[in-house]
């Protein structure tokens, strides 16, 4: 069904338009974090968006960590002492 012009609908991620003015670098760590340059909003899979203002983000690819999206290092590997 079809909305009036004149209806508000909720936005989406989907809707937003890019504000940086070129590409976003992202880098590929072998064995870790995916690297954004930030500041970044992430939209989770529940739709819930968060968003961090550092000039580095580290997102999380194990999904170990307890801070997640952000990683916290839990994928390095533990040695016993």
């Amino acid at each position: 069904m079809p909305t009036a012009p004149d209806e508000e609908r909720p936005r989406t991620a989907r809707d937003e338009e890019p504000t940086a003015a070129g590409p976003c670098r992202v880098t590929v760590t072998k064995e870790g974090p995916l690297l954004l340059d930030g500041p970044v909003e992430v939209t989770l899979d529940d739709g819930t968006v968060v968003r961090s203002d550092r000039f580095t983000v580290a997102l999380c690819t194990c999904r170990r960590s307890r801070a997640y999206p952000w990683c916290d290092t839990s994928h390095r590997r533990r040695t016993k002492r």
